[in-house]
């Protein structure tokens, strides 16, 4: 029986292994685009992915590009509760984690009402939504991962993961400027970095261009954005069970196992028992394990999909980050 197992496995990965090999090429060269112009990666996987979506046609890369965006996808989520400990929340106190509460509920609410009014699904409401206020492209591939199988699900995921990195990239050089312009402390600085841009490294970028105090406070937030992963997560599964979404039958696990990875990683790094070495280790395969799916996911999608969604999808992902901005600043002048 054991060998007939591994005769599986071995086919197995010999059907996976040239669809993971390209995209693995595509996140490396990704990687040193970023690396040297300075955009983000997750843009440069996703272009150069989609360049190369007739790999996932017919073929011997069809399986492995599969697999890639879907299982490697969940384990870089899941490998993102490294990134979260307890003690970091609580050192800033409980206004922080009220603000980000607040406006995560608030934003994510708001997305869903106006992607209805606009005449979408709430799914893509919902993605969008989760994307602006948590973490950007991993909220918005983790929210896809969890949800129900829809037939524009992989394009909203894309064109969210799209707008969400170009849109990081522009708060990176004009939010610094809005703190100074509203005479932001470097603590108030810091929250409003790290509660407004959308990806992790966009925040890092922006809070140490200002103050060294600026940036730690920026990061803590951030990753207690990241750290409201689960429960939206949690809660958008029970949502969509409770309403029969998935038309098919099949629904997904109301707690979804890369999601008890992301709180086992966060208990275990709230332990300080994790070395730095294998702390940064982990953050990296993450980082890889998600620009490698979403190298894998540009390459599912048609490039003439993503061009024929309009001009309403942008005024819903420019109307959430702007609503965002204004709902921090709001929140800190009352004293969050």
């Amino acid at each position: 029986m054991s060998s007939i197992a591994l005769v599986s496995i071995q086919s197995r990965a010999r059907e996976l292994a040239p669809g993971i090999a390209v995209s693995l090429i595509v996140a490396a060269a990704a990687t040193f685009l970023s690396e040297h112009y300075g955009a983000p990666v997750m843009l440069f996987a996703l272009l150069l992915g989609m360049a190369l979506n007739f790999l996932s046609g017919e073929g011997q890369c069809k399986a492995g590009i599969e697999f890639t965006a879907r299982s490697v996808l969940r384990i870089g989520v899941a490998l993102l509760g490294m990134r979260i400990t307890l003690e970091q929340i609580a050192g800033l106190g409980w206004k922080p984690v009220a603000l980000v509460v607040t406006l995560v509920v608030v934003t994510i609410l708001v997305s869903v009402v106006a992607a209805k009014a606009l005449g979408f699904q709430r799914l893509f409401g919902m993605l969008t939504g989760g994307a602006t206020a948590i973490c950007g492209a991993s909220a918005a591939l983790a929210l896809a991962a969890s949800l129900p199988n829809h037939p524009q699900k992989e394009r909203a995921t894309l064109f969210t993961v799209i707008g969400v990195s170009a849109l990081s990239t522009v708060a990176m050089i004009v939010y610094p400027m809005i703190a100074n312009w509203f005479a932001l402390s470097p603590q108030e600085a810091g929250v409003f970095l790290g509660a407004t841009i959308h990806d992790v490294a966009q925040v890092v970028g922006a809070g140490y261009s200002m103050s060294t105090e600026t940036g730690d406070t920026a990061t803590v937030v951030k990753l207690m954005r990241v750290a409201m992963l689960l429960p939206v997560i949690l809660a958008a599964a029970t949502i969509t069970r409770l309403q029969g979404a998935d038309t098919t039958g099949k629904r997904p696990p109301l707690l979804p196992m890369f999601a008890v990875g992301f709180l086992a990683l966060a208990c275990l790094n709230s332990t300080g028992w994790v070395p730095a070495v294998v702390q940064g280790g982990v953050n990296e395969l993450s980082r890889w394990c998600l620009v490698v799916a979403i190298s894998a996911l540009g390459m599912k999608t048609q490039i003439k999909e993503l061009a024929a969604v309009g001009i309403k999808p942008i005024l819903l992902m420019v109307g959430e980050t702007v609503f965002l901005v204004a709902l921090v600043l709001l929140l800190l002048h009352w004293g969050f």
